[in-house]
């Protein structure tokens, strides 16, 4: 077994209302705040009561809310220009993927001397940086606990892996209630469905061990609840699980490392104005077909996991069940089947999958993954 080596640098805090700590975190590293944010996390007046909480701590927070689901990482730019001017201590990440890669940017460039071009042609950031916190919301991010992460180049729109310095992010509040207004109807199961992806994917990646493994059969296993409450309620319980859940997932995928299912939802998100959970709900059953080839020990495990009736099965058909089990449940659950659902242009979805390929985490699949393979899955999944 190759040597792991793994650190964990965030202070995690984790349950229903623990975004009353932001206030205090944001005033031990300073107190100034450039908060980043997307409107419509004004509906329920989340962006409000954060502000509430931050006042309350004495800090004094800069609010920048001009992130979409289409911004790239040139609000990066914007935003660090701003915690530049303002003298910020901290950056605050709240919101979805997006905002969150955008605050990770903003964090690193404000008093590096480095801009956003740079990272995304490859330079390494080498100089000082502003902490960042982050507050998921909308959809969880699995490159939370990462030592890279993942963001939309503005000059064509393709995704650009980028380097993050350790000791960058200082904190992360994982707090169900965020997602209460954001997380309803089909995009809780699609989010559901993609955080099982990504799991199933660094489970099976060969750069997994002992440690990650048992974080995400656990991930799997919540994931594998969710999908299968078939529940249009997403009280407490729900947001509970799926907060665990997706915790469970950012830890295990940084420790492994996720696959060419994640990177081609991410490239298809920046290409296309389709959200990442549902390109990766259509992608995972071809997935979890090529994992059950080669990786069918671990997807048998899956199935157990899942609940299957393996006992008296073949490894190889204990693995297929999975993949059967998902699609019966996309089915059940009446989620998009078809990328061609979303309007897509396949020929232009090449790109996205050659964009996909070269994201450095893909190297770790279980099976070979060029550029024409990338594209196979797309085509399968068109």
């Amino acid at each position: 077994m190759a040597d792991m080596v793994y650190r964990l640098d965030p202070e995690i805090i984790i349950g229903l209302d623990s975004i009353s700590r932001a206030g205090s975190l944001a005033a031990a590293m300073g107190g100034k705040v450039l908060l980043i944010t997307e409107q419509i996390l004004y509906e329920g007046n989340a962006i409000g009561r954060l502000m509430s909480v931050l006042e309350q701590a004495g800090t004094s927070a800069i609010l920048f809310d001009e992130i979409s689901a289409q911004s790239t990482a040139e609000a990066a730019q914007t935003a660090s220009t701003l915690a530049k001017g303002a003298r910020c201590t901290v950056v605050m990440g709240f919101g979805g993927l997006r905002t969150q890669s955008i605050s990770r940017m903003a964090a690193m460039t404000a008093n590096s001397g480095t801009n956003i071009f740079d990272l995304l042609d490859g330079k390494k950031n080498t100089g000082p940086f502003i902490p960042y916190i982050a507050v998921p919301a909308i959809d969880p991010d699995p490159f939370m606990f990462a030592n890279y992460f993942v963001t939309v180049d503005p000059r064509d729109r393709s995704v650009r892996l980028i380097k993050s310095p350790a000791g960058l992010c200082r904190a992360a509040i994982l707090d169900g209630g965020l997602f209460m207004n954001t997380l309803a109807g089909k995009f809780a199961t699609t989010a559901a469905f993609d955080g099982f992806c990504t799991a199933v994917e660094a489970y099976c990646s060969v750069k997994s061990s002992f440690f990650s493994d048992g974080i995400l059969e656990q991930a799997i296993a919540s994931y594998s609840k969710m999908i299968k409450s078939q529940t249009d309620s997403f009280g407490p319980d729900f947001l509970e699980l799926f907060i665990n859940a997706a915790f469970l997932m950012a830890m295990g995928s940084s420790i492994s490392a996720p696959g060419i299912g994640t990177a081609l939802a991410y490239s298809l998100n920046a290409k296309f104005p389709v959200a990442k959970s549902w390109c990766s709900t259509v992608i995972l059953p071809y997935i979890l077909e090529r994992l059950a080839a080669a990786r069918p020990d671990k997807m048998a495990k899956i199935a157990a996991l899942m609940g299957e009736p393996v006992e008296g099965s073949t490894v190889a058909e204990s693995a297929a069940m999975v993949t059967d089990s998902i699609r019966h449940y996309m089915g059940l659950l009446n989620v998009p089947a078809r990328l061609k659902e979303f309007n897509l242009v396949l020929d232009r979805a090449v790109v996205a999958a050659e964009a996909a390929r070269d994201l450095e985490f893909v190297s770790f699949s279980p099976y070979t993954v060029a550029s024409e393979n990338a594209f196979d899955i797309l085509k399968q999944a068109f």
